[in-house]
């Protein structure tokens, strides 16, 4: 797997969201609900050359809205504005009222799951690829039936298999992203190569009282700390992400590598609740802090503001390089949602290239769509560079519906390992005990 997202990585040149990631609760649509899911028959028309693959214009012609139809779509804050000037042009062309709300990317898993069988969910959400396989157990989300074979062509293929699950495509790809190294050009005269770097410049740079400080990353998210985990030996779950019953979060090489991470408090002496990232972002924007762990979604809030540099994240003790998290985030259609066509059709046209493109110049996002990716404005845009190296050696999150029952016991780990200097190893046991009670209690669907 991992050699596949290398290969999505060579192709596209862009790189992979997620920021912080919450599980999906209320798995289990109550059955006394008045909302019913959406008929999945909508798939392209009988008449229509099924043996190739049709260009946009001739697939969006095999569909169209239901009369009447308006949507509801919830997107991350900082796409927000953006994504309100294609609902215009939405509308314009399709002549369908599209709301859009702004929703947190890492959220809206779990408001769907509450919000889809009460009838009050958005009808397009977008979430990273390891919620998915919670989200297709639970009935929540329709396949990509419609674009399938559009977007086999459009589309990278390992951002199709990280939105399908159990071999149905369900997603309508968006990005691929990973974390790096932002750097202040203006602060950083020369780059660290490994972590020994970032501690010595820190202790020369640092000014508590200004709150100014060498390197900042929200510590209590598992999708940053991972670097720690992964670097060291530790892994999520076992036979690369496959395999529920291993978990190897408190494994030997996770305690070893959560102890280094638990270190670097001296040079970030800040307790978890104010390493948001609102907080990290704007020290960064006034120039008060020369190195931030962050993702290419951010890249838009840096243009303009300060002269940064993007690199791959710095080499542990012993050369251990820094093994990051990879997703890909996607959009899908909510399975109770009163018009299935006309946001499948939006889905569609959101991720389109030229929408990509736009995206991409108006947010900073990597595109999935290889065709937008393969643009000169992306392949030669010298901030993909450090994201391009850092991809190079990250690990795909699990897709598994299990997953989900990492975040929360895993963010109370973090916050005692910080916070309080609690013992790394008997936090750890906590909280994967946590995890396989959670996941012994919560019944397997089928």
């Amino acid at each position: 797997m991992k050699k596949k997202m290398l290969v999505l990585l060579t192709a596209t040149l862009v790189v992979s969201s997620l920021t912080g990631c919450s599980s999906i609760a209320g798995d289990n649509p109550s059955s006394s609900s008045p909302v019913k899911p959406a008929n999945e028959a909508t798939k392209q028309p009988e008449g229509t050359d099924k043996g190739k693959n049709d260009n946009a214009a001739n697939t969006n012609a095999a569909i169209k809205p239901e009369p009447g139809a308006s949507l509801l779509v919830w997107e991350d804050g900082a796409e927000v504005a953006f994504v309100k000037e294609l609902a215009a042009a939405f509308k314009q062309q399709y002549n369908v009222d599209v709301k859009v709300e702004s929703v947190p990317a890492p959220d809206q898993a779990g408001r769907l799951a509450n919000d889809g069988p009460a009838g009050l969910g958005a009808d397009v959400v977008m979430f990273a690829h390891d919620k998915l396989g919670n989200a297709v157990t639970a009935g929540l989300v329709l396949p990509n039936d419609v674009f399938q074979k559009e977007m086999e062509t459009a589309m990278d293929k390992t951002a199709l298999e990280a939105s399908s699950y159990n071999g149905k495509l369900y997603g309508y790809p968006k990005s691929v992203e990973t974390y790096a190294l932002f750097y202040n050009k203006d602060i950083v005269k020369e780059l660290p190569k490994t972590w020994d770097d970032i501690i010595a410049f820190s202790k020369t740079f640092n000014d508590q009282a200004k709150k100014k400080y060498g390197i900042m990353w929200e510590t209590k998210i598992t999708y940053y700390n991972y670097i720690f985990m992964a670097s060291f030996g530790g892994y999520m779950f076992g036979k690369n992400g496959t395999d529920a019953s291993d978990i190897g979060l408190n494994s030997d090489g996770a305690v070893e590598g959560i102890k280094y991470y638990q270190s670097l408090h001296d040079i970030l002496p800040v307790k978890v609740e104010d390493l948001s990232y609102d907080v990290k972002t704007q020290l960064f924007q006034e120039g008060k802090l020369a190195f931030n762990i962050d993702g290419p979604w951010s890249i838009g809030s840096f243009k303009d503001k300060v002269n940064f540099g993007v690199m791959p994240l710095p080499d542990f003790p012993g050369g251990k390089k820094a093994i990051s998290f990879s997703g890909v985030r996607s959009y899908y259609v909510n399975s109770y949602t009163k018009y299935p066509k006309a946001a499948k059709l939006f889905a569609q046209f959101i991720t389109n290239k030229d929408n990509a493109l736009k995206n991409f110049k108006a947010t900073g996002i990597l595109p999935a769509n290889t065709e937008a990716s393969q643009d000169p404005l992306i392949a030669n845009d010298p901030l993909l560079g450090g994201f391009i190296k850092q991809f190079a050696q990250s690990q795909p999150m699990p897709t598994l519906p299990q997953t989900a029952n990492v975040w929360t016991p895993m963010e109370g780990a973090f916050t005692a390992i910080w916070n309080d200097h609690g013992d790394v190893r008997k936090k750890l046991d906590e909280a994967v005990k946590t995890i396989k009670e959670q996941i012994a209690s919560t019944p397997a669907k089928k």
